[in-house]
This record gives C-alpha cells, structure tokens and sequence, in this order.
C-alpha cells in the first residue's frame, strides 16, 4: 500500500487529503499552490481527513464565478481524473451540440415543459445552477422513458390488432356483455344467477372466492371474448389465490372447444400445478396430462397422444413442452407461471403450438412494484390480485440472532409436537470454503441425530434425483415427516397446510423477494404460522432486509423496498446494465417521468401506431432499436 498525503489549508483550518495506491498525484500536487477538493470528511487520531478526494486546479485565470459553479460528476475509468473528462466533455459540446438532431416532437415537448435536446446537453455539461442541471437531467430522462415506453406501447397495439380467438364466454355464463365489461357483480346480486359456467367454477373449487379473484376472472374472462389475443399479466401476492384463477380461465377455454397449457420453470412446480388441476378438474370432468423431463419414453409418448388427440384438454409441463414432438389438437389458452424464468424463444415456441393466435396470460408469485411492471410488462394488460383468501392470518414473522438458535429449536419443537409440521432452509447444499453459511446437509445431519432424534426429518435440494425430492417431498405433504431442511428449491408451488412454522437459517443471505416468498410457503390455511429468521446482519443493506421483514406480510411494499435496496435491474433477473438498460434514467427516483412518459407514449401510438408522420421519424429508429434490444435479452 503506497499512501499520499497533502495537507490542505483555507486559512482557518486545515484537512488532510488521503491517496492510496497513486504515486503520480504527489508529483501532480507540487504543480499548483492552489486546488479545490472534495469527498467525505472522516474524523482522524490528529484532525480531520478526505480518503480519495476528487480535486482539481484552481486556475488564476479563473473569475470567481467560473470558480464556484456545479460540477458534473462523470462515470470514471482508472488513469482519468474528473478533470479531464469535464474538459473534454465542454469541449465536446461547445463543438458539436448544434449538430445534434431532435427526436422530441416540439408539441411533446412543450406539453411537458421540456427544453430541447441541444439546450438540455448544455445545461447536465455545464449547468448555471440547479434547476438548470435538473431540467436537463429530466429532459434526458424523459426521452429515455419515452422511447422504452414507445415500444411497449407499439407491441401492445400490434397484439391489439392482430387477429385472435373470440371465445364465446357469454354464451356460457347466461349473461351478455354489458357496458364493455362482463359478470357485473351487480346483476349477478340482483338476480341471484351467475350461470353455469360461474357454476361449474364453484363446483371444482372446494372453496369460496375472494372479491378479488371473482374480479380478476371478469377481467379475463372479457378479454379472452375479444376477438383480439390476450396478453395479460396476473400479479398477486404468495396465497392470494392466482392458481384458482388460472384454473377459471382454463375452464372457460375448454367449454369453448379448445385446450389450454401451463408450462412451470421447475419439475416441482408443475407437479405442483398437476396435483392442485387434477384436484379442480375431477369434478367438471376435465381430462389433464403431465409433461416433465423426468419421464420415461413410454409415460411421455402416452402423455403426448393424449394431448395430441384432444383426450388431455389441459397440459402442465415444464419446457418438454416445447419439444418438437409434443402437438396439441387444438391449443387456445396459454399460461406462463413465473415468466422470467423462460427465454423469449421459449415462450415463442409454446406459442407456435396454438391453434391460430391463441390467448397467454402470464402468472407472477412476485409481487412488482408499479414503475417496474411499466418497464417490464408495459405490453401487457394487469391484473392485479390484492386480498387475502378468507380466514388466512398474517404470518407473524421473528428476526433472531445465530446465539438464540437453541431457544428457537426449542419454540419450534412445541408446534412440532402439537402435530404441526417445520421447514427449515438454508442457502448451500454442501460444504463451501467461500461463505460461512450453514449448509443443508450439516443442518440436516444436526437436526435429525442431535436436535430432534425423536421426530422424523428429511432433506431436500435441487441436486438431488428428481425420483428422491419428488418422494421426499410426498412423504411430507402426506404428514411422514415432520421437518423437511431444504434449499430455495421450496421457493415458489410448495404447498402444505399443515407446516405452520419456517427457520430461515443464516436469513442475511437472502434478498427480500427470496425471504418473502419463502415465508409464502407457511400460512397455507387458518392456522397461525410463523416464520423465524436466524441471521447475524453486520451489513446496512441486510439489516433493513430483515427488518422490512418483520414489519410487514405486504408482497407489493416489500417488493418496493427491494426496488430501493437493491434496485430494478437485479429484481428483474434481466442482464442489460443492471438498470433495464438505461443509461441515464433510474426508476427508483424518476417514477413520476416514467409515468408522464407512459402517458405520452400512449398518445401518440394511438394517433400514429408505426410511428410514420414525419414528426416521429426520428424516433422511429431508436424505438426499433429498443425493441430489437430488449428482445434479444434472455430472460431465464
């Protein structure tokens, strides 16, 4: 470690300027009397010290007005210092800014007070003050916005006009469209009659729905009538409900004649869905067919005539789906769950499988928060699953620290004798040399031999066989076992009642989304559940992980904190520059110019849905690009 010190001086005190590792500022440094600094001041053992200061020259040259104005602050590359960046970035705009074409409509503009794009460049290079260097900053940001919002928008209005399947839901349901919307909750009070297929929807459910979900199925139900493809995004919170949901649509497209699908990203979450399906559809009669890599020859060769015949009105599978070999007799509905998982291509080869342009509607167990869903699925329509089935109790939710373990397994063996089942999880599967994590296999060998060796305990993670987690994972919802320790892999579609207890071990590792989810898989009926996180947080960041978790069971507030925490681009799983591909805008401080963007853009595809009046020509390629861009990014 090479250390450079220099002490600076106004006169009435002095600060101590620390380098590390950088030789050449000493030499720099003895070429002026006079430098202005700045960074963050730290106390020191003999006054008061700036680690890494930036700095420059205090030329004589220079007026007092020149001296004391805002400065940009440039992204850095080792060997450049900010003064030579602004140097050239002046001398960059003072040269070509009047070279610059506008892509902004002047009337867009103006709509929204922002300057021009020459005086915008001007003004983030050089500002004369704030609200200069803002209204340049928003004026740059606003047109990124504008043209990521301009390609979701022209996409949702080329599926608008395409051409696609008009279920004859009314016909079904007794009632006609009304208003545009169908199933007014209204008529159906008044009159006392849903019709049959609002019948058949509560005979294969052994339950009662919520407002929400009877809300949610009007809105797709209306959509899948239109003559136009669904593409529909549903949301809802971990227990809100979305598979009883997807089934209703999946009802609907079979009484219409046509099959529907749903393809999961795991083996344990489509057999999952084909458990819950089998259990729905029984009753109206619903033939269903299981499509997993796991498979031998013979069971996937029986599963796809069955399919291709039309026997099986309804496939889950995984991305066997996709195979070349697997053909439907008559595809309409597709459902996605969990659509980040799957590659665009994926999707794209699903939807080749359809009988003409058949309906998609896209499942999420994460709840987004709103600015991102406008950057994501800005081509999408939303639903939105907001409430709780009845007689669920919020999760109460326990942040404990490494020493407190023993009386957390000791809390825990009372639910467990009460005839309650526990999972525990934790982040590795074995050994590593790496992160001092608690790892399954120890967890389990602890747990089973010196913790609880009266109980049964079992193991489950995504390296072992798929014939040993789908057995282990039997045996637990059938009640032979009464912990399962077990990774992430339990993360999304595990479901069992009766484990009303979660220890999440070395819980500081997790993100929010992942801890949320994973207490998700408590709480499954009206029994109190808890979820305690065991987790020593020496960081900011997971100290308010944990303690965003205790505060709430709120799937969309945790989900915005997360966007705070973490930012957009990780939550997303995307791999552009970690920002969705912004170079400028970033969604957690520029909301509001997201929305005005949003509105804009609409605008303007419905006057112009290819963009091709002369005003909008200079847009046009970088929509395209945009579109092409974001197209290419994989997404699993």
């Amino acid at each position: 470690m090479h250390l450079v010190k220099a002490t600076l001086t106004d006169g009435t005190g002095q600060v101590t300027l620390v380098w590390f590792n950088k030789r050449w500022i000493h030499q720099a440094l003895q070429r002026h009397e006079e430098i202005l600094a700045f960074g963050t001041v730290k106390a020191a053992n003999w006054g008061v010290e700036i680690h890494s200061p930036e700095w420059e020259p205090v030329d004589e040259d220079e007026d007092a007005e020149s001296f004391a104005r805002l400065l940009p602050v440039y992204k850095l590359t080792e060997g450049v210092d900010q003064r030579l960046v602004r140097s050239a970035a002046e001398r960059v705009v003072e040269s070509y800014v009047d070279l610059v074409q506008e892509p902004i409509p002047k009337a867009l503009r103006d709509a929204h007070g922002f300057p021009g794009l020459k005086s915008a460049l001007r003004q983030v290079h050089r500002p004369a003050n704030e609200r200069e260097a803002k209204a340049g900053r928003d004026r740059l940001v606003f047109e990124e916005f504008l043209v990521s919002q301009l390609a979701l928008a022209m996409r949702r209005a080329e599926i608008q006009a395409e051409i696609g399947i008009p279920f004859p839901i009314s016909q079904l349901t007794g009632q006609e469209r009304t208003s545009g919307t169908l199933f007014e909750e209204r008529h159906a009070e008044e009159t006392g009659d849903e019709g049959p297929l609002w019948a058949e929807v509560h005979k294969m459910l052994p339950f009662d729905l919520t407002n929400a979900q009877r809300r949610v199925i009007g809105e797709i139900w209306g959509d899948m009538e239109r003559p136009h493809p669904m593409n529909r995004l549903l949301q809802g919170d971990v227990g809100s409900g979305k598979t009883a949901v997807a089934a209703a649509a999946i009802l609907a497209a079979v009484r219409c004649g046509y099959q529907a699908a749903i393809m999961a990203p795991t083996e344990i979450l489509a057999e999952q869905h084909i458990a819950c399906f089998r259990q729905y559809f029984n009753p109206v009669g619903i033939e269903v067919a299981l499509l997993v890599g796991k498979q031998t020859a013979a069971q996937k060769r029986k599963q796809r005539d069955r399919v291709a015949s039309g026997e099986a009105r309804v496939a889950v599978g995984t991305h066997a789906l996709i195979q070349e070999s697997v053909q439907f007799q008559k595809l309409g509905l597709i459902v996605v769950d969990e659509q980040h998982r799957f590659g665009v291509l994926q999707r794209a080869t699903l939807h080749e499988k359809g009988y003409g342009n058949p309906d998609v509607l896209v499942m999420t167990a994460t709840p987004i928060p709103r600015t991102l869903s406008m950057t994501l699925y800005g081509d999408m329509d939303t639903s939105i699953l907001d409430e709780k089935p009845k007689g669920r109790k919020d999760i109460i939710t326990h942040w404990k620290q490494p020493g407190e373990r023993e009386v957390v397994y000791e809390k825990v063996r009372e639910f467990l004798e009460a005839g309650k089942q526990a999972y525990f999880v934790c982040p590795l599967v074995g050994e590593s040399e790496k992160l001092t994590v608690q790892a399954a296999e120890d967890l389990y060998y602890r747990l089973s031999k010196v913790t609880y060796p009266d109980l049964r305990v079992g193991m489950l993670h995504g390296q072992m066989k798929n014939s040993e987690k789908e057995e282990t994972m039997e045996r637990f919802r059938r009640g032979q076992l009464d912990i399962l320790v077990s990774t992430t892999v339990i993360e999304v579609g595990v479901d069992v009642p009766n484990a009303t207890v979660m220890v999440i071990e070395d819980a500081n590792r997790f993100g929010l989304a992942q801890l949320h989810q994973l207490r998700g898989r408590v709480g499954r009926d009206a029994h109190q559940s808890y979820c305690i996180l065991i987790g020593d947080a020496t960081t900011e960041d997971a100290r308010e992980r944990l303690n965003v978790m205790i505060s709430t069971n709120d799937g969309f507030e945790i989900a915005r904190k997360d966007m705070e925490i973490r930012g957009p681009g990780e939550i997303a799983g995307t791999k552009q520059s970690g920002n969705l591909g912004f170079e400028i805008a970033d969604l957690r401080r520029d909301a509001h110019l997201l929305t005005i963007a949003r509105e804009a853009a609409l605008g303007v595809i419905q006057s112009d849905p290819r963009l091709e009046r002369f005003e909008h020509s200079r847009l046009l390629p970088r929509v395209l690009e945009r579109r092409t861009r974001t197209a290419l990014v994989p997404q699993a």
